[in-house]
């Protein structure tokens, strides 16, 4: 397979990637079964929510007319519950007790909190008529019959999920899950179930072959492992194969200029096109992407760290947009450094790093206004083939082709890899 063309700009390479999928196709699915996944239509109201003018707190019904005056005494005409309803209007110089939720009764503004009473039951003392037109919740406040509750293109959440329920949306339908096919390359690799030849020295454990799985599933994706491919023609062929019907697949290794590096070539016997095979930054640059039987095709690069970072950068995106999401990528901050870093070619680097949220009572001397609220340190070595370097990470540092030294207290740019980057360990307002 020949080269497309020269080395790419790691945004471009990402926008020609993600430019190239497209959501998948929707299922229904019951209500229950839904968190988490992406709305594919938009889901109508098929009620009104609130259904009637109801109480937001314990208290009593009143006209805010009866108020004008305090305290005064009211004649308490009946009580009403939750999920029952008044049996007359509310007349002058009368109230009714009601419950939060249940309904206020006709000729009732206001719902006075039971604390500024006395708490009577066939009259009452109302001492305070702060809540004069107040505590009331008007019919339709929240949604009117018909209109969107919920709109495409939104993650099913508990909130989202509870709004549903509301309107009565028992199904819904929402964007399937991609199935991911994975396959690992290389002579050296083997499963755990080979341990033994992992401790006598003779083979190394395929660490891809567990990571790979697990960042799939983080991104929403449903992984579909299809074993580790030898360094050999057929046995690529065999593989890639069994990835019909994926709707994304993913290798790893063998995609670069080595003697043994036969995925390309493979993908070109089998049809594939070449979207590109080389991308300007460090770990990962021979990264290729091109498109299989009509399935997307991502190939990372065989070290660990390299896989994964490119994982984060390529293939965490297109599970998103498979899914249905709009919101594709990882959230980027500016970050003040704690320490020098320098990088040795010009390309953009992704490093591994702790990035840890400013606290907020750090004293004024110490940091400003206008300062970003993240400080980031480099996890150690950065070696594509050290792993812990990527486990102990909660970000990738972005360091520019331009910027071949930071020193400590600059700022950069980092993607955090999850929402432990900014979460704090005391509770704070």
């Amino acid at each position: 397979m020949t080269p497309a063309g020269p080395p790419l700009e790691v945004g471009d390479a990402v926008a020609r990637v993600v430019g190239s999928v497209r959501a998948l196709a929707s299922e229904p699915l019951a209500l229950a079964e839904a968190h988490g996944r992406v709305l594919a239509r938009d889901v109508l109201a098929l009620v009104t929510l609130p259904p009637w003018d109801n109480a937001a707190m314990d208290g009593y019904a009143v006209r805010a007319a009866d108020l004008a005056r305090t305290p005064v005494t009211l004649r308490v005409t009946e009580t009403v519950a939750a999920g029952a309803f008044p049996t007359r209007p509310l007349g002058a110089g009368e109230a009714i007790r009601v419950m939060t939720g249940a309904p206020v009764p006709e000729g009732a503004d206001s719902v006075v909190r039971v604390e500024d009473t006395d708490g009577g039951v066939e009259q009452v003392v109302i001492r305070d008529p702060r809540d004069a037109r107040r505590n009331v919740r008007p019919r339709g406040e929240d949604l009117v019959e018909g209109q969107v509750a919920v709109r495409a293109g939104t993650t099913l959440g508990p909130a989202q999920l509870g709004v549903l329920a509301s309107v009565g949306a028992a199904e819904v339908a929402v964007h399937r899950v991609p199935r991911v096919a994975i396959v690992t390359t290389g002579d050296e690799l083997v499963d755990l179930a080979r341990f033994a030849e992992v401790r006598e020295g003779r083979k190394i454990v395929s660490s891809s072959s567990y990571a790979l799985p697990a960042a799939v599933r983080a991104a929403g994706g449903e992984p579909v492992p299809l074993g580790i491919a030898a360094d050999t023609r057929a046995s690529l062929r065999a593989h890639l194969e069994r990835a019909r019907g994926a709707d994304l697949i993913l290798t790893t290794a063998g995609i670069s200029v080595g003697e043994m590096d036969y995925v390309r070539d493979v993908l070109a016997e089998l049809g594939a096109e070449m979207k590109f095979w080389r991308v300007r930054i460090r770990p990962g640059a021979p990264l290729g992407f091109g498109v299989l039987h009509g399935t997307p095709w991502i190939g990372l690069p065989g070290n660990p760290v390299s896989t994964l970072v490119t994982f984060e950068l390529f293939a965490h995106p297109a599970i998103r947009k498979l899914r249905g999401h709009a919101r594709l990528f990882r959230r980027a901050v500016e970050v003040v450094l704690e320490e020098e870093v320098t990088i040795h070619a010009e390309l953009t680097h992704f490093l591994r790093a702790i990035v840890t949220a400013r606290a907020v009572d750090e004293p004024q001397d110490r940091r400003s206004s206008a300062a970003p609220g993240f400080t980031a340190r480099l996890t150690g070595p950065q070696g594509s083939g050290i792993l812990t370097s990527m486990s102990n990470a909660n970000a990738l540092l972005i360091v520019p082709p331009d910027r071949r030294h930071v020193a400590a207290g600059e700022t950069l740019r980092a993607l955090l890899l999850g929402e432990d980057a900014a979460l704090a360990s005391d509770f704070a307002l």
